[in-house]
């Protein structure tokens, strides 16, 4: 067996990638810290960290022992499986170790856990046990593709791409986009991979100078020009320059409508958002049609989605205290809860058609009774009635909801007393931290009261006092965007918001009186058209009636909706105070119709009078800055030798460099096009096999025995010996040699050479393959 045939394989069994599974380790525990601003508190991180630690470090470990490079991806995934089957196979596996078919099936049901509450909540969201699972298993994955890409397949630079994914999300799906200092971390740690690359790669080239110094080879000046210091730094830049860009342009991609026309982003992207998210749909400049209906309600119904009836570790309203279950078909719904036959009702039919809502919740009115037309698989909850599917979406659905519209009354209501089920009373727990203001506050205006409906009608009424006014923009102006109790107590005290605020507001201070509360999310009514919808006026929702609305528990009526947002939507006949329901439409106050008319103004405000022209060409022009970022991105390695190239040629004709630079960019570009190049190979015997191997002229012959003369001469002449040569024509014999030599390759050697130049390996440089002695 010969020597090129040996010397490979114990090269990579001896060579020591500890520090490049090192600084990988750190790439990827610095670049999932960018995932913050989408994930709340900090103990997802240290779970990300253990998985992709463990799985790097084993790769590093089966290497080290001489394993086969093929075989380094599969064992290091089986390491993957062990550990996800000890930190999330729940006691299944074999040992606790080894994954079994129970182990399968309860990843199953975290990951189908993981995605629909990866659909429910908003940004920053809940690490809960299912999203935990998804991120492990993203870690583990995204680490063996770092290592297989960095090591085994010795393309560090290429690693810059895959370390995007986690970082680029915040980007993709939050208006603010990736942390600067994660993104600035992210990048130094990346350059840091560089460097260490560097290092094996200039050990690797110094011991086969070591072990090749009985060859016939030249020997010559330490590494000039650009070298791959210049080279990391060239790779880092664009790379950072690349993130930049990308993360600059995809926030306004995402910026879409809370309940989406179209699937923007990777996570927590599609669907409904309910908090903040409701709010950026509310202030985007253009209204687009949600969906149109017609109803045979007397009353034009709201139509809910969901309900958030929970606080989250962070205060936050959560969503999904109510169990759905496969047999809840759409045949037939369940009695809402409370609900006795002393309440007068009417029976209603509704015809949806979905118009640009992509959604897992079905808008529905409350209470539905049955669903007829959709497709998919869709389920009610036992809680609230509403709509879900884990598989489908609202997409370009069509259906007719057979409903109930219920006519309690004042008197009703106010005798209804406040012997709640068990089942209820979890409605009114409160955090032990909630904000003191909330409970004083609500204490204080209901203290003349007797009765919860009472108390809520008086809450009602206190919010759409002149106190208060509507405003999408305060919150965010003053940082007090969402529905967490911390930003309840600051509305308390601004007095401006809108409806998330109002209405988680009015359900906290009722549960502090000790009326069971939750908050409604879905659209209002909408606007009445001319045209009609199965011989019923048609009314249009926009994305601009995207809603939410307190709904408070009465026993014998069930859950009754409220409406303390000022200048939105209506109050029904119940909910005015008065001792009979009364027959006419009730005449907004003054106040109400200011609020209203200043909601208009904010709206218009926010629209700025920008043209749909002009919203097209910026859209365009993101577009065309997450193109530009990709691009780059795939180009790093042509930008590199190109650079590099360029300098060596500059640097040689101006002087500040030997002739032996260009022979090294012969080298390259050999390499580069496939044409093997021993280590130990001479200059003057590369000349002679590239002229025998034909397909040279005779001028190009002459340039290349130039070239050669020139590096022999450096190389070997005496000191102070005339060199017969001026460095700008050799320049130009580089040129002729390498057109001639890029002629006698086909074209996919030549665009393989440009976007993937070999060179940039250090496994190129090894025994066999890389450059030469005399090169270097």
């Amino acid at each position: 067996m010969s020597r090129s045939e040996t010397t490979p394989r114990f090269a990579e069994r001896g060579r020591n990638y500890w520090p490049l599974t090192g600084a990988l380790v750190v790439l990827l525990l610095v670049a999932s810290m960018a995932l913050g601003p989408v994930l709340r508190a900090s103990s997802w991180w240290w779970v990300m960290a253990a998985v992709s630690t463990i799985t790097l470090v084993s790769a590093g470990a089966f290497r080290h022992l001489g394993w086969a490079r093929s075989v380094v991806p599969l064992a290091a995934g089986g390491v993957l499986l062990v550990t996800l089957t000890l930190f999330f196979g729940n006691g299944s596996g074999l040992l606790w170790l080894v994954p079994t078919p129970g182990t399968v099936e309860q990843w199953g049901g975290l990951a189908e856990a993981g995605m629909l509450s990866i659909q429910q909540q908003a940004v920053p969201a809940v690490v809960y046990p299912g999203i935990l699972f998804l991120l492990a298993v993203g870690a583990g994955l995204l680490a063996i593709a770092l290592d297989t890409v960095a090591i085994t397949l010795r393309f560090p630079a290429i690693a810059g791409a895959l370390i995007l994914i986690p970082v680029s999300v915040p980007a993709l799906i939050t208006k603010s986009g990736t942390d600067l200092a994660a993104l600035v971390l992210t990048a130094c740690a990346y350059l840091l991979l560089l460097r260490v690359d560097v290092r094996i790669r200039r050990r690797s080239e110094a011991a086969t100078r070591d072990r090749g110094r009985a060859a016939p080879r030249s020997s010559g000046p330490e590494r000039r020009g650009p070298g791959p210091v210049w080279g990391s730094l060239g790779v880092g830049s664009i790379a950072i320059v690349s993130a930049l860009v990308l993360s600059a342009a995809t926030p306004a991609l995402s910026d879409s409508s809370v309940i989406s026309n179209k699937q923007t982003g990777v996570l927590f992207g599609s669907g409904v958002s309910p908090l903040i998210d409701l709010g950026q749909d509310l202030r985007r400049p253009e209204a687009s049609l949600a969906m149109h209906y017609g109803t045979t309600a007397e009353d034009q119904p709201y139509f809910k989605l969901l309900t958030l009836d929970s606080f989250s570790e962070d205060l936050e309203w959560v969503a999904g205290r109510g169990a759905t279950d496969i047999t809840n078909t759409m045949d037939e719904f369940g009695d809402p809860e409370g609900l006795t036959n002393a309440v007068e009702r009417d029976e209603i039919s509704t015809t949806v058609q979905i118009d640009t809502v992509i959604s897992s919740w079905l808008p529905v009115p409350y209470p539905a009774t049955s669903i007829d037309g959709l497709d998919g698989d869709w389920q009610w909850d036992d809680g609230a009635l509403t709509v879900s599917s884990d598989k489908s979406t609202t997409q370009g659905q069509s259906y007719k909801v057979a409903g109930l519209e219920l006519k309690p009354t004042a008197e009703q209501l106010r005798a209804s007393g406040t012997d709640y089920p068990e089942a209820i009373r979890q409605y009114l727990e409160l955090p032990e931290n909630a904000p003191a203001i909330i409970g004083e506050l609500a204490a204080e205006e209901t203290a003349n009261v007797a009765n919860p409906y009472d108390a809520a009608i008086a809450l009602q009424r206190y919010f759409r006092s002149s106190a208060y006014a509507y405003s999408t923009e305060a919150p965010v102006d003053e940082g007090y965007d969402g529905g967490s109790l911390d930003v309840i107590a600051r509305f308390l005290d601004v007095k401006k918001g809108y409806c998330i605020h109002f209405a988680s507001a009015m359900a906290v201070m009722a549960r502090t009186l000790g009326i069971p509360s939750r908050i409604a999310l879905g659209y209002l009514p909408g606007d009445s058209t001319r045209d009609t919808m199965e011989g019923l006026p048609r009314w249009n929702v926009t994305t601009h009636d995207l809603h939410t609305w307190p709904e408070l528990y009465f026993p014998g009526v069930g859950w009754v909706p409220f409406e303390p947002t000022t200048g939105r939507g209506s109050i029904p006949d119940y909910a005015r105070g008065v001792g009979q329901a009364s027959t006419a439409p009730l005449a907004p106050s003054t106040n109400d119709q200011a609020n209203r008319d200043a909601a208009l103004q904010d709206r218009e405000q926010n629209s700025g009078g920008v043209a749909t022209a002009a919203q097209v060409s910026l859209l365009w022009l993101q577009v065309s800055l997450v193109v530009l970022g990709a691009v780059l991105i795939l180009l790093l390695p042509f930008l590199i030798r190109t650079v590099g190239r360029l300098q060596r040629r500059r640097r040689v004709a101006s002087g500040r460099a030997s002739p032996s630079l260009l022979w090294r960019e012969l080298v390259d570009s050999a390499v580069d096009l496939g044409l093997g190049v021993p280590d130990t190979e001479t200059a003057r015997h590369l000349a002679s096999r590239l002229s025998a191997s034909g397909g040279l002229t005779d001028a190009v012959a002459a340039a290349l025995e130039r070239l050669r003369d020139a590096v022999e001469h450096e190389r070997y002449a005496r000191p102070g010996a005339e060199a017969r040569h001026r460095n700008e024509a050799l320049v130009d014999d580089l040129d002729v040699v390498l057109a001639s030599l890029r002629s006698g390759v086909d074209v996919r050697a030549r665009l393989r050479a440009a976007l993937l130049p070999r060179s940039l390996r250090p496994e190129a440089f090894g025994p066999g393959r890389g450059r030469s002695a005399a090169a270097a």
